[in-house]
C-alpha cells in the first residue's frame, strides 16, 4: 500500500476501512469481531464481522458486513 508512512498514515488507512461498520458495531450485541484484511483494504471491501456464540465469544463463523 502506497500511503504516508508512520501512525498518521496508518490511522488514516483504519478510518477508512472501518467507515463502514464504526457507527454501527459499538450498537450490535451479536458481534464479537471486526476483521480487516488485505482484501478489506486494498480492493475496498466491507471487513468480516465474527459473531458471538451464545456464550458471548466468537463462534468462528464468518459474516460479511
Amino acid at each position: 500500500i502506497l500511503r504516508q508512512t508512520g501512525a498518521r498514515g496508518l490511522r488514516a488507512i483504519m478510518e477508512e476501512v472501518l467507515m463502514s461498520v464504526m457507527y454501527e458495531v459499538p450498537s450490535r450485541k451479536d458481534v464479537a469481531r471486526v476483521v480487516i484484511t488485505a482484501e478489506v483494504v486494498q480492493s475496498n471491501v466491507n471487513p468480516t464481522l465474527i459473531p458471538r456464540d451464545a456464550r458471548g465469544r466468537g463462534s468462528g463463523e464468518q459474516k460479511s458486513a
